[in-house]
């Protein structure tokens, strides 16, 4: 297998032709095998015919979340019987959207892993520790571990939480990278120093980071960078991916931004009109799938509000690479690697009866993340109410935010506010 993928350094006139002619085959793909794009093409007078180039793109309206949410099955190219592992990923009116994958759709997420690890250093007989789940529906996880697998990487698969069990593990059996969120790297250098371990002089070389920016847009260390990199002197890779684009784009030896793999994906970076930005200024990142079998899809916004870069990396790769997230459409909210929404938010609280008042507040903390608090008032008398709103928040988005108690009469002073129209349930103070 080819873990440097020549395309990659190919020159931009060979990767745009090698991008219009994948264009060509997704789109007489979806014409005969989705329902949903078979029915956006018909309304809109479209033939595959009609789009030969990325040029084109711009004549196919766009796809959204709620698209997903709305028509979920519709997506699905293939049938029932040739879904091999569901996923899902957060919606924007509160249920899950489901995707499939299909054999091939393992191997090409395998793939996309294994080319991207690659980038960041990785090499076959390292071993890699992962911090993050591999159940719960959650495609990361298994993507991490299957293209680790790949390219002859040895798997540690620890699982989120818990530092002494980390530790233990680095000890163990001495991996030379991390898979984590960035922050969680904090508590592990806390408990570290508490507890008398010499971390300094652990097997660990570097960590490809998830779920949180680490950079900034000039791509220097961000403040939770920089408060890693001041107790624990090791490599920290970004990476940016969704369940949606089945693909990474992960940084290189250079870490100037993630690189695009061009057989993988198609990017636009889009204003609020949806046209394509000028280079150098930041647009909502838009996405078209390549090779997907089961969900595949065509010019779908991902919310992410991103900038691009164009001029070649001196590793030799050719290929587009986006900055970190610059900020998210429509109050979206990045917590700990999973993308929430605030209506899905509100639906999990409205579940519970005994809750009689609530407040979500979502503000910065110290080192630049967000952080979710969610205030409450209840009439209920279980000593455990708390832990099951948060344990119902893990359930359904995989998450457990901070959850106060408040008095009733205070709470409620400040959602119904005499001067708004409608109740305040939701701030945002970043």
């Amino acid at each position: 297998m080819e873990f440097y993928p020549s395309i990659e350094k190919s020159n931009l006139p060979e990767i745009k032709q090698f991008q219009d002619k994948k264009l060509q085959e997704l789109l007489i793909y979806l014409e005969k095998n989705s329902p949903f794009y078979q029915r956006l093409f018909k309304e809109n007078n479209i033939s595959s015919g009609d789009i030969q180039s990325l040029e084109d793109l711009r004549k196919i309206p766009t796809t959204s979340k709620n698209d997903l949410q709305q028509h979920n099955h519709d997506f699905f190219c293939i049938p029932p019987g040739e879904i091999v592992d569901y996923s899902t990923t957060s919606g924007t009116l509160g249920d899950p959207v489901t995707f499939g994958l299909s054999d091939k759709d393992l191997e090409r997420l395998a793939y996309n892993e294994a080319i991207s690890f690659a980038c960041a250093g990785v090499q076959k007989g390292d071993v890699v520790q992962m911090i993050t789940t591999i159940d719960k529906r959650f495609m990361a996880g298994l993507a991490y571990f299957l293209g680790l697998r790949k390219m002859g990487a040895s798997v540690v698969r620890m699982g989120p939480g818990i530092p002494e069990l980390q530790w233990d593990s680095i000890f163990r059996y001495k991996p030379k990278y991390l898979i984590t969120v960035p922050s969680f790297l904090l508590k592990m250098i806390d408990y570290a120093e508490k507890n008398g371990i010499d971390y300094k002089n652990s097997s660990v070389y570097g960590a490809v980071c998830i779920g949180e920016s680490i950079k900034n847009q000039d791509f220097t260390d961000n403040i939770l960078s920089q408060k890693i990199k001041e107790k624990w002197s090791i490599k920290l890779f970004s990476t940016y991916a969704s369940t949606e684009m089945s693909t990474a784009f992960t940084e290189c030896e250079f870490q100037v931004g993630g690189h695009q793999h061009p057989e993988l994906i198609i990017t636009e970076i889009l204003d609020d009109n949806e046209n394509p930005v000028q280079e150098g200024e930041s647009g909502e990142l838009t996405i078209t799938t390549l090779d997907v079998e089961a969900i595949p899809l065509l010019r779908f916004k991902t919310g992410d509000i991103v900038k691009a870069h164009y001029e070649p990396c001196q590793c030799g790769r050719n290929t587009m690479r986006l900055g970190p997230v610059i900020g998210r459409k429509q109050q979206m909210i990045k917590y700990k690697g999973t993308t929430l929404y605030p209506p899905a938010m509100n639906d999990i609280l409205n579940d519970f009866n005994n809750l009689q008042c609530y407040q979500i507040v979502i503000q910065s903390n110290e080192i630049g993340l967000d952080e979710i608090i969610i205030k409450i008032s209840t009439d209920s008398e279980s000593e455990d109410f708390v832990s099951e709103v948060r344990d119902h928040f893990r359930a359904k988005l995989r998450v457990s935010p901070k959850i106060e108690i408040v008095e009733f009469e205070t709470l409620s002073k400040v959602v119904h506010n005499p001067n708004s129209r409608k109740p305040i349930t939701f701030i945002d103070m970043r």
